[in-house]
């Protein structure tokens, strides 16, 4: 069985047809990423998944159950766990309160755990959201959504606007989670960082999936790399530990 399935997926904003018969789909215990530039619908796909922008055309299947026309709340009660772009965090709510904001679900992932993954977090969980840098609060609305201990989760632009050493650690949680068999589907800009961690790879340019494929083999084609995903000539080295 597939975490996620997507067919034919046509999405509009009004008269704007965003999403042009998408095709994408993620294994269980698999991490998929998907890439393109800015406005190609990286974030429509995930409002489309998530019930949030109704798709007119296609279909969304999540663990088998056909999702298209389910409301949010219906789609994440089917284990889906959504880190949303700009963070999102309670403000007003220390580190501590926003992890207990979470309903208790089975699983692996624990307040203490996520502490353990997160030191940073640890060391201000007194701390209110509203004190913390951007890469403070990017962890906090990860380990929020990892709390409910998902089976698929979605993660939009984690590493928009962090530092490459936050960005390292932000993305070995994220490989942590797939560890644990959680099946991940990660939009992102950052190309390159995302290929090294991801199984397979799509870029989606203008509504249109131009590429699938293993993310390493796409990682070796340079001129496509640069072509459909916009990405920087500088080569992506995580920095060292």
């Amino acid at each position: 069985m597939k975490a996620l399935e997507i067919q034919q997926l046509n999405t509009y904003y009004g008269k704007s047809h965003i999403l042009q018969g998408v095709d994408l789909e993620v294994g269980e215990g698999e991490l998929v990423t998907l890439l393109g530039r800015n406005g190609a619908g990286k974030s429509t796909t995930l409002r489309s998944i998530m019930g949030m922008t109704p798709a007119r055309a296609g279909h969304v299947r999540i663990f088998g159950t056909d999702s298209t026309h389910l409301p949010p709340f219906h789609i994440a009660r089917l284990g889906v766990g959504l880190v949303p772009e700009g963070r999102r965090i309670f403000a007003n709510l220390t580190v501590e309160e926003n992890l207990k904001v979470p309903v208790d679900r089975p699983g692996p992932w624990s307040i203490a755990r996520i502490y353990k993954l997160f030191p940073r977090l640890a060391e201000r969980k007194s701390h209110k959201g509203q004190q913390l840098s951007g890469g403070e609060q990017e962890m906090l609305s990860i380990a929020r959504v990892l709390l409910l201990n998902p089976k698929l989760l979605l993660l939009d632009e984690p590493s928009q606007g962090l530092a490459p050493l936050i960005v390292q650690n932000v993305f070995d949680v994220i490989v942590s989670a797939r560890n644990e068999g959680t099946s991940v589907l990660l939009i992102e800009q950052n190309v390159r960082a995302s290929i090294k961690i991801a199984d397979r790879a799509y870029v989606l340019d203008r509504g249109l999936i131009t590429y699938s494929g293993v993310a390493a083999e796409f990682g070796q084609d340079e001129q496509r790399v640069q072509e459909l995903a916009g990405a920087s000539a500088q080569k992506w080295e995580f920095p060292d530990d």
